[in-house]
């Protein structure tokens, strides 16, 4: 298959790519810097120049593959306090793409959050009642629903709901939780800790995305998730004991001076499930699970 990638040097992204070339597929890279130009040749894929904001390429892209992997966000304006704008590209890009692919049957895979289910492991079948009418966070998981509605447009869409995603060379979410603990002098959760992380491989995120794109069916909710849920405090337990460093509660009216931007997600209880995923993919994560990954070192 011809599969378009938007992100395709990112975290998760690179992965992708690596995935779906080792198993066949033409992939071309969207690259808006030298530098992602660069890694996606070095993996090779094909360049093609251009952001998110060039709706014409990505409408032109996703004409000349059999498949579109929606990948890419804004994070550098999201986490600068411009949210909004961010998923304001990032529906323009999906309506972009989405429109051109109506009809063709082609694969539109986009990337989005596993949902926040307060006491319980959110589901695929949970997070569905959002319009676009929905405010804050919800607003992206908003677009996740636009892009399933395709299904009915002819358009084998599909939305891939990532959770923490972990392993060497992250510099995401619990690379920053470990610099926290490193900067601070102690490995922290916010009140009693017990509230969990779902968490995936980035190894075994990519292998799901070359199944959806080969496999999944129009309308597919995936979980991309491997470790269910991992309290908080037993990440900062392994933090704690790499970096040599106390463990510790930090209460919830300090929680934004102790932990910054990441706050927000360190307090929050994102278990999640992905037994209908697996079913439906055959999909078996075979990398170490969060914590044994966090023991590795690589972190440290």
């Amino acid at each position: 298959m011809r599969v378009f990638i938007t992100g395709g040097s990112g975290w998760i992204g690179s992965g992708a790519v690596r995935a779906l070339i080792a198993a066949g597929h033409q992939v071309t890279g969207l690259a808006r810097s030298d530098d992602s130009a660069a890694a996606l040749a070095a993996a090779g894929a094909a360049v093609r120049r251009g952001d998110i904001g060039d709706l014409g390429v990505l409408r032109d892209e996703a004409l000349a593959a059999d498949a579109v992997v929606h990948l890419a966000f804004r994070h550098d304006i999201a986490f600068s306090g411009r949210f909004d704008e961010a998923v304001d590209a990032d529906r323009a890009a999906a309506e972009a793409i989405g429109e051109a692919l109506a009809g063709t049957g082609k694969a539109f895979g986009l990337a989005s959050g596993v949902p926040v289910t307060e006491g319980a492991a959110a589901t695929e079948a949970d997070g569905h009642d959002l319009g676009p009418d929905a405010s804050g966070p919800a607003r992206r998981y908003a677009i996740g629903e636009y892009v399933l509605g395709l299904a009915e447009r002819g358009v084998r869409s599909m939305v891939f709901r990532f959770p923490i995603v972990y392993g060497a060379g992250d510099p995401g979410f619990t690379a920053t939780m470990v610099q926290v603990a490193r900067d601070k002098g102690l490995a922290a959760w916010i009140g009693e800790g017990t509230n969990r992380w779902s968490g995936v491989h980035r190894d075994d995120a990519a292998d799901l995305v070359r199944l959806a794109v080969e496999q999944a069916p129009a309308g597919s909710t995936l979980h991309v998730v491997g470790d269910e849920g991992v309290a908080i405090r037993d990440l900062a337990a392994v933090i704690g004991k790499r970096l040599g460093v106390p463990t510790g509660s930090v209460a919830p009216a300090d929680a934004a001076a102790h932990f910054g931007w990441l706050a927000g997600f360190i307090g929050a209880d994102r278990a999640a499930s992905s037994e209908a995923t697996r079913q439906l993919l055959g999909w078996k994560p075979e990398r170490p699970g969060f914590l044994a990954d966090l023991e590795e070192g690589h972190y440290f």
